[in-house]
């Protein structure tokens, strides 16, 4: 969330920020909704200063009646500070609820329009071509025996499926080629849970509850199925101050990531590119509001060598406004060339890094203690896809296919796998 206490002083760019996006939200209100709160904890403020002063004179000496006099003035005051907290209850519940509708702030040299106006930084590879007609994933697993949509439709439903053979083999090398690259630069590795609180999800800038939502909520209870391990590890630190020498902290968390994926439809959807469940190594990082830029294109830079290393021809993309999620200051795309998708191939997304300033911050309440200040500052959170294996796979069976129906093992992975190549007939 946004700092309250610049809401009106910022009023301007929260309006050409909320425009840029295309989000509806009346900042005004919330300003307002902000004046009334401050002004009613000023009210309590006050008459709790009074109800103090009352109980000290109460520890004089005074008659039967001067007692009974001072009782009755002290129930008084108590059940009007009563009534004054209840009120400043309620005004903070609707300003809190303004306050969740407005976004994050948003760089200056973020593009605007929408996902279709994503600004191209760079490439690193040309797209493959073959001497023979290409086959999409879908085929190329179905001749080698690598994934079983129909029995996960059987056991689960749509877009679940079951990962066979070399698949399980890929899943699990891809997992660890990405670790080692992440310990190798000092990140700490988590296996984090597959649930968490809504209050953490939230405070990520998830909604479970919201109409719309990518996120599934448990029946019968509170708790919800993470879409990314960015959600456990963030909430890691909810409720905390960092020292400030234990900055940057920087965790790469595996974890099993479940997405509704509500609304998604079509060819560019069609199996493991969007999958209800699926395995992620992601890293999140904790640093100095001043670090965070740089700490952004550091999370950019090793997403670029874990796909250089896997051989996989891609671009880097600067994400429009209009295409931004509500936390996000400013978000890189990674997207792979996919052989399969369309008439001839394009590119499709395979990870981001996202800078989301203070604004998850602010709602987890995460500070750091700045050496010889007295004052706490809120940190600055950033998050970047090491490797979401689902796509990966897709990307690695359709770019590394060969004319016999075979697929060649990028060499990076290959003491992972144990093999140079996944063919028929050889198990």
């Amino acid at each position: 969330m946004l700092d309250a206490r610049s809401l009106a002083e910022r009023r301007d760019e929260i309006i050409e920020s909320c425009r840029r996006r295309g989000v509806t939200a009346d900042v005004d209100a919330a300003i307002a909704r902000y004046a009334e709160v401050t002004a009613k904890q000023t009210e309590v403020n006050e008459a709790n200063r009074r109800r103090n002063e009352h109980q000290r004179a109460g520890k004089q000496p005074m008659s039967d009646a001067e007692r009974r006099v001072h009782l009755d003035e002290g129930r008084a005051l108590k059940h009007a500070v009563a009534r004054m907290e209840s009120e400043l209850g309620e005004l903070r519940a609707q300003f809190d609820a303004r306050l969740a509708e407005l976004p994050n702030f948003i760089h200056k040299a973020v593009p605007d329009g929408g996902e279709a106006d994503a600004r191209e930084l760079r490439r690193f590879g040309s797209p493959p071509h073959f001497d023979f007609k290409a086959r999409d994933h879908l085929e190329l697993a179905a001749a080698l025996d690598l994934l079983d949509f129909e029995a996960g439709a059987r056991v689960v439903g749509q877009k679940w499926v079951y990962l066979k053979n070399e698949a399980v083999l890929l899943e699990l090398a891809l997992q660890r080629y990405a670790l080692d690259l992440l310990i190798e630069e000092g990140f700490t590795p988590y296996l984090t849970p597959d649930l968490a609180r809504p209050e953490i999800t939230h405070g990520l800038g998830y909604n479970p509850r919201s109409e719309g939502t990518q996120i599934y909520s448990l029946a019968g209870g509170e708790l919800c199925l993470v879409g990314t391990a960015e959600i456990t590890l963030g909430g890691l630190y909810a409720n905390s101050v960092i020292p400030e020498s234990e900055l940057p902290l920087k965790l790469a968390g595996i974890s099993h990531c479940f997405r509704t994926e509500a609304g998604a439809a079509g060819r560019e959807s069609r199996g493991l590119y969007r999958v209800h469940q699926f395995t992620k190594t992601e890293m999140f990082c904790i640093t100095k509001p001043e670090d965070s830029e740089a700490m952004h294109e550091y999370l950019l830079d090793i997403e670029e060598r874990l796909f250089q290393g896997l051989e996989l021809p891609y671009r880097v993309v600067d994400i429009a406004a209009g295409d931004l999620g509500a936390p996000a200051y400013r978000k890189f795309d990674i997207e792979a060339w996919l052989p399969g998708r369309g008439e001839g191939g394009a590119f499709g997304e395979l990870s981001s890094a996202s800078n989301c300033s203070d604004y998850q911050a602010r709602r987890l309440k995460v500070r750091f203690h700045h050496e010889g200040k007295k004052l706490n500052e809120h940190v600055h959170m950033l998050n970047g896809t090491a490797i979401a294996n689902a796509r990966t796979i897709l990307a690695l069976l359709e770019v590394h296919q060969r004319a016999d129906g075979s697929i060649k093992i990028p060499t990076a992975l290959q003491p992972y796998m144990g093999r140079e190549v996944i063919a028929q007939g050889r198990r």
